[in-house]
This record gives structure tokens, C-alpha cells and sequence, in this order.
């Protein structure tokens, strides 16, 4: 056996990393889990090579001992990549593929007692290496770019990520697949944008028949046990229409009136996966709201580090080999924050399919 194949070897990186990355600053094992939105008894699993941490989570190891900066004071923390300087993002470069390598090595020499399923790789967003994704959002229309500073292609300090609705869906989504699957290519398209390959990749889409004109030509398409009625103008709501006992139920935002505006209360979210019709090896997902709070939701489902392991067990015990799911959620704001919905909570799932 060569060294990359020895099943303890990451065991003992990771060890090494926390216990003389910095030498002048001790880290305990709860420590780091804190830092990473994990639990010390996990952090010990992984060190002890009782278990082998998913790819996001060595993403997370990645961007913490990139920078010294995540340890200046208690509580340690784990920076975004949007927040380490072009050096951090070498050494978290490096880092990454040195851990994803140990990793690769340990697979096929899983220790006795080490989990059946790794629940990043089983995960809905996981998919087959070298295989394309696109995650495709509905451009702003032109009435909402021209007050917007910036949004002009022939200013100099233009910003082309402004022309994209569901900009928190998106910039969620994008990094959780591109963590999850770091041997695929991920691009990002508005509709407008969409070229004749990307038909034929994995294909994301996120918002609804309001805006993203791929959504509302693809629905046409697919077998779709829920219908959306797009609103008439941005001051109405209609809502998602299933067939629930030979009658039609709809299910709508809430919205309540503070100091004479409209508030979202409540969205209503939809997460639907099916096998692509314009390509059998590849599949359609639709991330979806009234409101973009509804998108953000819906994305959050699977991507929230509390939610996510519990949400991707739903999908598997509930909904097994189906070559096709819908979930239909409540999207909660509090004090506008959208609360990740619990798809194993019976308050928070409207509808599923298919029927249990």
C-alpha cells in the first residue's frame, strides 16, 4: 500500500492541522467545532479515522487554516471565500486538494463502524464527476435595472451579477454544489443566456414562471403534479395549485400590512427533481417561490448545515429510487430572515409527491 492509500493517513493530517497549524494558539477539539457548524464528537470521528468528513466539510476545513485570521479571537470562525484575500485562497486552494487527495485514498479502506452513506456524497445535490451543471435565474427586468447604479454594460464600474433575480438562491446554491462537487464544471446563466449544451447538463433552475421564461418553457414539458399561477403585477400574490382529493388547493404567501406596506409573513416554496427530458442521464431540478424568499428556501432546504442531513434523509426514506419528487413547503420570515424549512416537520410540508 503507497502512502495516498493509507486509510489513517487523513486521520492524522487532520490531527496535525489543528495541533500545529498555529502553535502559539491551542485549539481543543470543541473549538474547531464550533468554528465549523460541527459537533466535537464529530470533529474526534474524523480525527480518529472512525469516519471520513464529506467533501463540504473539508471545504470548511480548507478555508479555516487558510488564514490565522479565524483564530485572532474566541469565538474562532470560518470565513467565506469571498472573504480571504487572493493569498488565503491559494493556501485554501492547496489545502483543499491535499485533503480531497487523502480522501480519495481512503476510499475502499472505510475503518470498521464507519458510516454506511456519506451524506454529502449520497446528497440530492451530488452528482457524477465530469459531468456538467447549470444553474440558470431569471434576469431582472429592465424597469428594475435602470434606477440600479452600475447596471449599465458601458459603465466602468459594471456588474454583471446585478442582471440576476434570487441573487441570495443563487450565490447559496452555487457554492454548496460546487463544494459538493468539486470535479464537474458549474456555470451560471440567466435565461436569456441559456446556450444549446447547457439543455443537456444537469440544469438548476431557480424562481419561477413570473420571470424565468426556461422554467415556464420547461414546465410545458414535464409531468408536474404542482401548478404555479404567476402573479398579474409585483403588488399580487396568487400561489402553487395541487390536486389534493379530486379537488384543486391552493397555497399562498402571506403577507401582512406594517405601517401601509406589504410584509411577507410567509412564502411558499417548491423543490421538485425529475430525470431530463432532453437528456435521460441528466436531471432537472426546479427551486422555486412566490417571492425570491420562497427560492431562497427552497435552496436552503439542502443546503443549511442544521437542515440539510435531515431534509436529504426525508428525500431518500420518503421518496427512495422515484425517478421524480415534488416538495411543497411553508418559507417562514421572521424579522426578514427566511427560516429553512424542515421537510421532516408535518407543519412545515404542504404537499408532497409522489402520494405515500
Amino acid at each position: 500500500m503507497n502512502a495516498t492509500e493509507d486509510p489513517d493517513r487523513l486521520a492524522r493530517r487532520l490531527r496535525s492541522l489543528r495541533r500545529e497549524t498555529w502553535r502559539g494558539k491551542r485549539l481543543t477539539q470543541s473549538d474547531l467545532a464550533a468554528a465549523l457548524d460541527a459537533s466535537a464528537p464529530l470533529i474526534s470521528s474524523w480525527e480518529g479515522g472512525k469516519a471520513v468528513p464529506p467533501l463540504e466539510r473539508l471545504d470548511a476545513y480548507a478555508r479555516f487554516f487558510a488564514t490565522e485570521r479565524s483564530v485572532a479571537k474566541k469565538p474562532f470562525h470560518t470565513f467565506t471565500e469571498a472573504q480571504l484575500t487572493e493569498e488565503e485562497l491559494r493556501r485554501r486552494d492547496d489545502l483543499f486538494r491535499e485533503l480531497t487527495g487523502l480522501r480519495n485514498g481512503v476510499q475502499g479502506h472505510e475503518p470498521a463502524g464507519a458510516p454506511a452513506i456519506d451524506v454529502i456524497d449520497a446528497s440530492v445535490w451530488r452528482f457524477p464527476p465530469d459531468q456538467d451543471i447549470t444553474i440558470v435565474c431569471s434576469a431582472l427586468p429592465d424597469y428594475y435595472l435602470e434606477p440600479m447604479p452600475y447596471t449599465d454594460p458601458d459603465a466602468p464600474d459594471y456588474v454583471d451579477l446585478y442582471r440576476f433575480a434570487d441573487l441570495d438562491a443563487l450565490l447559496e446554491l452555487h457554492g454548496h454544489i460546487r463544494a459538493v462537487n468539486p470535479m464537474n464544471t458549474v456555470q451560471i446563466r440567466t435565461a436569456d443566456r441559456v446556450r444549446a449544451e447547457d439543455f443537456t447538463s444537469h440544469l438548476v433552475l431557480l424562481g419561477g414562471v413570473d420571470w424565468n421564461t426556461i422554467t415556464a418553457e420547461l414546465l410545458h414539458r414535464l409531468d408536474l403534479p404542482v401548478r404555479q399561477l404567476a402573479r398579474e403585477d409585483d403588488d399580487s400574490a396568487a400561489g402553487f395549485v395541487v390536486d389534493q382529493d379530486g379537488r384543486e388547493v391552493m397555497f399562498s404567501p402571506e403577507l401582512r400590512k406594517v405601517r401601509g406596506k406589504d410584509r411577507l409573513v410567509e412564502d411558499v416554496a417548491h423543490f421538485f427533481r425529475t430525470m431530463s427530458p432532453l437528456n435521460e442521464k441528466r436531471t432537472i431540478t426546479i427551486c422555486n417561490g412566490m417571492y425570491q424568499r420562497g427560492t431562497f428556501a427552497a435552496v436552503r432546504a439542502l443546503t443549511d448545515p442544521r437542515f440539510r442531513d435531515r431534509n436529504d434523509q426525508h428525500v431518500r426514506d420518503r421518496f427512495g429510487d422515484e425517478p421524480a419528487f415534488s416538495i411543497l413547503c411553508r418559507a417562514k420570515v421572521i424579522i426578514d430572515t427566511t427560516v429553512t424549512p424542515d421537510w421532516t416537520s408535518e407543519d412545515d410540508v404542504l404537499h408532497e409527491w409522489p402520494a405515500a
